[in-house]
């Protein structure tokens, strides 16, 4: 059976009869026209500065963190590791370790402030990634032994993702984007946003968020890109932003499903040869077993 490496790229897995490779890249996304399939993943482009000083000798490290002590990125990937130690199936961990140092850099930038939008992005391509998984109670640890490395709170980012949604079902293009004119506890946390957003706080942009837009918008079955626009405005976000990342959201679905479609017809096709290979043997054994009733028969008789 050929291996699924850990370093978030699937080894090849041949088909025997169509010859397809699987393979997943940090540095290219899949190309239309090749039997290699190739995605990649990027949820952030944060990064922790680092400069010096002429007047001193010393580097002085700047680290962007909202805590005053945070944790590397080596720390925090070791404690979800430690939380959750059982193994996970390369296609889903790969990905996940990649998004864990990610993330790691967005939690512990200056700006950075929990939002629910940003919840919701994150739930959002997490359910997405992990369609499918083996267990269900096994990818509930693992997101909550995810978000618990982070030093964040994986029941609230589940009940604020579900606040959003509930709401975002009621709405419709029109009220979607006047919620600014509206009380709530949902509007409430859109108005803070938008403040923040608006330079009157800490507010620091992602691609989590603007899935967690995109959610809202389609929950709300308002697609339309005018209502994306004027909800960008109201939150005071860049549209273009918004539109880079959801272009690499969708790619990065289409993707997903490309890969697990492939790995299920390679399970599955592995799965029928043992099957093929095992038949034989119980033909076998049910053929000894026959005779060694038929020997016990002719002892009795005799």
């Amino acid at each position: 059976m050929a291996a699924v490496t850990s370093s978030f790229s699937f080894s090849t897995l041949t088909q025997s009869s169509q010859n397809k490779h699987l393979t997943f890249s940090s540095t290219r996304f899949l190309s239309s026209d090749s039997d290699t399939v190739r995605f990649r993943l990027s949820l952030s482009s944060n990064y922790v500065g680092v400069r010096t000083s002429n007047s001193i000798s010393k580097m002085i490290v700047r680290c962007s963190s909202s805590v005053s002590d945070p944790p590397t990125v080596s720390e925090t990937k070791l404690n979800f590791l430690k939380a959750y130690s059982r193994p996970i199936p390369s296609i889903y961990n790969s990905v996940l370790q990649e998004l864990i140092v990610q993330q790691h850099l967005m939690r512990y930038k200056k700006s950075y402030r929990y939002d629910p939008v940003f919840a919701l992005g994150f739930v959002t391509v997490y359910d997405q990634l992990m369609e499918g998984y083996p267990s269900d109670e096994d990818s509930n640890a693992i997101f909550k032994a995810y978000i618990n490395a982070l030093k964040e709170d994986p029941d609230q980012y589940r009940v604020d993702a579900q606040k959003l949604e509930d709401w975002a079902r009621a709405q419709n293009s029109t009220s979607l984007i006047e919620f600014s004119s509206r009380e709530g506890e949902v509007e409430g946390f859109l108005k803070d946003i938008a403040e923040r957003a608006g330079g009157k706080g800490d507010f620091s942009y992602s691609r989590f968020f603007a899935v967690g837009l995109f959610r809202l918008l389609e929950l709300a079955n308002a697609m339309e890109p005018t209502i994306l626009e004027k909800l960008c405005a109201s939150l005071n976000v860049n549209k273009r932003s918004v539109d880079r990342d959801l272009d690499v959201y969708r790619n990065l679905l289409s993707k997903l499903v490309q890969a697990k479609e492939l790995l299920k017809e390679y399970i599955d096709r592995e799965k029928k040869k043992r099957e093929e290979r095992t038949e034989p043997q119980k033909a076998n054994e049910a053929i000894t077993k026959c005779l060694g009733q038929d020997r016990t028969f002719d002892t009795i008789t005799s």
